[in-house]
């Protein structure tokens, strides 16, 4: 008796489909709503950015808030995902350094901005899915592997140096910084 391995495989395709559209909705929400709250409240950002002893604290708060809104529209309906995941790993790495920059890096929470970066680079490693802006307009679901690990790279890069170019510090103490 032969089966159809075709009608066998469709179920798995669509449940993977659905996955990475709950994936990209969970991330995607999560990045607009902090990227609105700091664009609503901006002010309030850049105050935050020169507190922390941020250079050029507009423009940061900018960067930050911009990375955070665009990233999360891109991954919420899927399009440029590669992009998209990029400035969410990059926003995410520094939203992680600026929770473990006052004290041990181990004793502050930094699990929010952790399973972003992370849930970020896996769509940008897995790509959106059929169910996606991507797939619908541009005929494609994910990006090539050179892309993706080039895409991952440049947002750890480009978070580490806007660290170090607009706060000049280093995040990363094994015990609370004196002060």
């Amino acid at each position: 008796m032969m089966t159809n391995n075709t009608t066998e495989l469709a179920p798995a395709t669509t449940m993977t489909d659905t996955g990475l559209l709950i994936l990209r909705i969970a991330v995607g929400a999560t990045m607009i709503q902090a990227g609105l709250m700091k664009a609503f409240d901006f002010g309030t950002t850049v105050g935050f950015m020169e507190s922390g002893g941020w250079r050029l604290p507009k423009f940061a708060a900018f960067m930050v808030t911009a990375s955070e809104t665009l990233g999360g529209i891109g991954l919420l309906f899927g399009v440029l995902t590669p992009l998209a995941a990029c400035a969410v790993i990059g926003a995410m790495v520094d939203a992680w350094a600026v929770n473990v920059s006052a004290d041990a890096f181990w004793s502050q929470p930094f699990n929010v901005p952790f399973l972003v970066a992370f849930s970020a680079a896996a769509l940008l490693f897995t790509g959106a899915g059929t169910l996606s802006v991507d797939h619908r307009m541009f005929g494609r679901s994910r990006a090539p592997v050179a892309i993706a690990v080039g895409l991952l790279v440049a947002g750890i890069v480009v978070a580490i140096v806007t660290w170090i170019a607009l706060n000049g510090t280093n995040p990363i103490h094994f015990t609370a910084p004196k002060g």
